[in-house]
């Protein structure tokens, strides 16, 4: 696959991934900082605060296509281990096998080299509709949800998503998602806003 072609489809999705990751789902349990099981406002602001500054390439203070095409680079060239512009079926492999790895690690939480029964079902769940539905399929869904997010943080129409609008988004889902408005977000309440939004895309999309 050839660099540019990588480059150019990752563009399209103008950084709007970000937007989806802010979201208070199994992910967002990393902003749980001190570990007691809740994501309070702080911490997810402070988490987001993290976010953006990573996904902000450039440093300009806004998301942008560029910022994108930038990281997307990046991690291409983290790929490509020869230089060579392309990625071949070994390097490919390689890349898979470190992210399993990685994705491993995170979900070891305890570090004992082995997964506990609810862990692995947590990881057999962040992966399984993905192979149910397929590569194709879901990279169209989330493209789409993914632009629908866009257009919603984007509040000014510029095409670029500034910090300010990016946490707007972010801290709305979070507090529709605080069922009891205390500040905090308990895992019960979001099983119960992952339910909630997988209903209204299954709606929508029927």
């Amino acid at each position: 696959m050839k660099k540019t072609i990588l480059i150019s489809s990752a563009t399209a999705m103008l950084m709007v991934g970000g937007i989806a990751i802010a979201a208070p789902g199994d992910r967002g349990m990393r902003a749980d900082t001190n570990g007691d099981g809740t994501i309070s406002r702080a911490e997810m602001t402070k988490s987001l605060e993290s976010r953006f500054a990573k996904m902000d390439v450039n440093g300009d203070g806004q998301v942008s296509k560029e910022d994108r095409a930038a990281k997307q680079a990046e991690r291409f060239a983290k790929k490509d281990a020869n230089g060579d512009g392309e990625l071949s079926p070994a390097e490919i492999e390689a890349a898979r096998a470190a992210h399993k790895a990685d994705r491993f690690a995170r979900m070891d939480k305890d570090g004992n080299g082995k997964l506990s029964q609810e862990e692995a079902q947590a990881m057999r769940g962040k992966r399984g509709g993905h192979h149910m539905r397929g590569d194709k399929e879901m990279r169209g869904k989330r493209g789409g949800h993914g632009m629908a997010m866009m257009r919603q943080a984007d509040t000014n129409g510029d095409m670029k998503i500034s910090k300010a609008e990016f946490t707007a988004a972010a801290m709305s889902r979070f507090d529709k998602a605080d069922a009891n408005k205390d500040g905090k977000l308990t895992k019960e309440e979001r099983q119960a806003a992952r339910e909630a939004h997988r209903g209204d895309r299954n709606k929508r999309g029927g």
